[in-house]
């Protein structure tokens, strides 16, 4: 069989090297380990190589190095817009430290979780796993597999990244309180989740330590849906105001209240959680801010250095905040009063003690 020819004309590290004015070895740096140089080589020779059509060889650079250049990124839900932001905030890292993100979609099943890490793992050099359905012991088999960072998970021993909202949970009771509800529910999610979990507990507290009636109600998905489906169960515990375990949950709750003839917040009060969409909704949504994409970068981050390298810490602690909006206000014998007595808008109260809070309108 004759040998294919190389192609003439097609650019090579050389040339990408001799018109960048550096080494082929600076090239090859440039895409496997950019970190290791200034960002303005690395500018200049991907630059260089874009314009010259370079595509640096991913199989060769695999066989030298041992590394695909490759991670994963595994989520429960990829329609989720916490999900989605995260998936854009952890990607667009991976590409600026020279990796490429395979995304997978686990359909919030344990499963489907479990198929995709074994897999996926000999074509990555690591992962980064979402809110994981799995039991601990599956998820430390995995990790022994291949490096693993965890986010919304605490497993001690594995590098992770926790969304502490707690806080921010316990604001909007308090605002709740000081609004004047009396009776509220919690729309939450899967009971596996660890999220999910932390804002049970901060809701909790916090409504006990306000002497409110709290009525728990599980979603088995977030999503719109389950939040419309809620509302009739919600409404006939007396509940005035509602926190929902995200933004989705808290739309679809907006949705069903409007099906009823119910005006927000004039005659029932929301919290969301994520602020992806929050501020989309009609009327915007008081919500916590998870920080999504800033989760997804720090996750990527751990996993890129640990693979080089001791990471620098093996837990990250995000902390969301309280964002005020409009959906949230009197309850709705003190909204009525205050209608008679004064046309004059209502501010939100304090609700410190806590992390500082944000206001939009």
């Amino acid at each position: 069989m004759a040998r294919r020819q190389a192609d003439p004309d097609r650019p090579t590290i050389s040339r990408v090297a001799a018109e960048a004015g550096v080494s082929r070895a600076t090239v090859s740096r440039s895409f496997t380990h950019p970190d290791l140089l200034l960002p303005a080589t690395v500018a200049k020779v991907r630059e260089v190589a874009e314009r010259l059509g370079y595509v640096p060889n991913q199989v060769a650079q695999a066989l030298s190095t041992g590394k695909a250049g490759n991670i994963a990124l595994i989520v429960p839900d990829i329609a989720n817009p916490f999900f989605s932001a995260l998936m854009r905030g952890a990607q667009a890292q991976a590409y600026r430290r020279g990796y490429a993100t395979f995304l997978g979609d686990t359909d919030e099943t344990e499963e489907l979780e479990d198929l995709l890490l074994g897999k996926l793992a000999v074509q990555v050099d690591g992962f980064v796993l979402a809110s994981p359905r799995q039991d601990e012991k599956r998820i430390r088999v995995h990790a022994a597999r291949r490096p693993l960072v965890v986010i919304n998970r605490d497993l001690e021993g594995i590098p992770r990244v926790l969304v502490d909202t707690t806080v921010g949970f316990a604001q909007a009771v308090n605002l709740l309180a000081d609004y004047g509800h009396r009776t509220i529910a919690y729309v939450g999610g899967p009971k596996s989740s660890w999220s999910n979990q932390q804002r049970v507990r901060a809701v909790e507290e916090t409504a006990a330590a306000r002497g409110l009636k709290l009525v728990r109600l599980d979603a088995v998905r977030p999503s719109h849906e389950a939040g419309r489906d809620a509302v009739e169960k919600v409404l006939r515990c007396g509940a005035t105001a509602a926190l929902a375990v995200d933004d989705v949950v808290a739309q679809g709750l907006m949705a069903g209240l409007a099906d009823r003839g119910l005006s927000v917040p004039a005659d029932f009060s929301l919290v969301g959680c994520d602020n992806v969409i929050a501020a989309t909704t009609y009327p915007p949504l008081t919500t916590i801010d998870a920080l999504c994409a800033e989760a997804g970068r720090t996750a990527v981050d751990l996993l890129i250095d640990g693979l080089s390298a001791e990471p620098p810490s093996e837990r990250n602690v995000i902390r969301g905040e309280l964002t005020i909006r409009a959906s949230t206000g009197p309850a709705p014998e003190r909204h009525a009063a205050k209608k008679h007595r004064s046309p004059a808008k209502s501010e939100p109260p304090d609700v410190s003690p806590s992390l500082p809070n944000r206001t939009e309108r």
